[in-house]
């Protein structure tokens, strides 16, 4: 029995002893994982504040050489945006000096140094004023104008634009407080947060007098400066760069505070332009599912067709936001399916109280459909983003217009009706000739009808006559033209 003891009091003991060595080991290994970590992420002891403060101070001042610089990547900027040339506008960007004054104003209010604010928004204004004229007056007097699919992508930025100019921001001055800075780095951030095309694409909706271009582009630019200079705001605070000290610490906490302000100020616009546009690509993509479950899997019967090309998702939360598509073709989608597609919004959160408008083509004549997919291409062409993508839409609304105009003669009754009441008749077709007399434009329909053999020439005649005062009676239409063919 006293052996059963011993063995019993001998078996805890080892399996504390195991529990311990396990704990150990865990500890052993996180300490291990944490002191990797912190090696690889840690930038603290690889900075260099004396130069990177000095590299920055020396970026800031727009003048002679600087300011030459700039109106030459801008107007290069401006000739690639025209041309549609992606590869002219990364040139561009790439000797941009657009940066400066936008880290000197995140480094300035992170440092508590006034005096480089006020230099850093000083020279901040001559550049967008400088960048912005020197585009308007090339889009003014460059005969060609065309809104270029570059042009047209900086009119209407995303959530996307925001963390682009954020992550670019915090790249950017990482590389340039890391002792010996990193080139590539700088050039990348210069291409990806893309602080030239929207400058230029001010001055051409000022040049071409759309304002709403100029409007969305300069909001891009201003996302781009807010986050860039918020990004640098929040690394140098982590790098714990040395504050500036006044003599009179009243003037020192006076400052202090006007910093904060300021500082606050910037947050304050940054966090409510995330928020905002945040809102709107969850609203976007809410709609693109609502859509993709509803409205494109719909099968229609007829000629009837969905474009998802012309789908128009607007996002507004004061005067109200709508998703407003288009049904083309004679086929309309009937009510009952529409209002089903309303009550699928509404389980929507975001759609709730979005409005849906289904635009349909009806039993429209060919001219009535063709302005009104014009109506829709026009007001849906800043977001057809590619050359190649509007040729596409418009081939496929000339190929359907095609189809309206053979539909909109019955030719199978016309034909029926022919080969009854004219026995002479071996065969008939129909065809639109588009003709002009360099005046005015139009589109004549012109009937082939074939004869049988064997008939003399006055008996033709006359039964051309016939047939030919027959179609323009049944069609209503005076223009039609008849011709024999052998």
């Amino acid at each position: 029995m006293n052996q059963n003891l011993n063995q019993d009091n001998i078996t805890p003991t080892s399996n504390d002893a195991g529990g311990e060595d396990i704990k150990k080991d865990v500890k052993g290994l996180l300490g291990k994982a944490k002191t990797f970590l912190f090696e690889l992420l840690e930038i603290r002891s690889n900075t260099d504040p004396v130069a990177t403060k000095e590299s920055i101070i020396a970026d800031i001042p727009f003048k002679g050489h600087t300011s030459w610089i700039l109106i030459c990547s801008i107007f290069i900027a401006s000739v690639g945006l025209n041309a549609n040339s992606t590869a002219v506008v990364i040139g561009a960007m790439l000797i941009s000096p657009l940066m400066g004054p936008i880290l000197g104003m995140g480094m300035s209010l992170a440092i508590n140094d006034i005096d480089m604010l006020r230099r850093s928004l000083k020279n901040f204004g001559v550049m967008v004023i400088l960048s912005v004229l020197t585009a308007f007056l090339f889009f003014y007097l460059f005969p060609l104008r065309d809104e270029s699919s570059e042009l047209l992508a900086r009119t209407k930025p995303d959530i996307r634009d925001v963390l682009i100019a954020f992550f670019g921001g915090l790249a950017l001055v990482v590389a340039r407080a890391k002792k010996g800075t990193i080139a590539s780095v700088i050039f990348g951030v210069a291409i990806a947060t893309a602080l030239m095309p929207p400058l230029c694409t001010v001055g051409f909706g000022l040049a071409i007098g759309k304002p709403l271009y100029a409007l969305g582009a300069m909001y891009l630019f201003t996302i781009n400066t807010i986050f860039i200079a918020l990004a640098t705001f929040l690394v140098i605070k982590y790098l714990r760069f040395p504050m500036v000290r006044y003599a009179n610490s009243q003037r020192r906490r006076f400052i202090a505070r006007v910093a904060s302000l300021v500082g606050l100020a910037v947050m304050i616009p940054a966090g409510f332009t995330f928020y905002t546009v945040f809102k709107e690509s969850l609203f976007r993509k809410q709609a693109q599912e609502f859509l993709a479950n509803t409205v494109e899997i719909y099968e229609f019967k007829g000629n009837g067709r969905y474009e998802n090309d012309l789908t128009d998702i607007h996002f507004d939360e004061k005067l109200g936001s709508y998703l407003e598509v288009a049904i083309l073709g004679t086929e309309e989608v009937p009510e009952n399916i529409v209002n089903m597609w309303r009550n699928k919004k509404n389980t929507y959160s975001r759609l709730v109280d979005t409005e849906l408008r289904v635009l349909q083509g009806g039993r429209d004549d060919s001219e009535q459909k063709f302005n009104y997919v014009n109506e829709l291409y026009e007001s849906k062409k800043a977001e057809l983003l590619t050359k190649e993508e509007r040729i596409r839409v418009l081939e496929q609304e000339v190929a359907s217009l095609g189809k309206y105009a053979e539909r909109s003669i019955p030719f199978a009754e016309i034909s029926k009706e022919a080969k009854v009441l004219y026995g002479n008749l071996s065969g008939i077709g129909f065809s639109n000739r588009v003709q002009t007399d360099f005046k005015k434009q139009d589109t004549v329909p012109i009937f082939e009808v074939k004869l049988k053999d064997g008939i003399n020439p006055d008996a033709k005649k006359e039964e051309m006559k016939r047939v030919s005062e027959w179609l323009k009676v049944r069609l209503k239409d005076s223009t039609i033209q008849v011709r024999e063919v052998e």
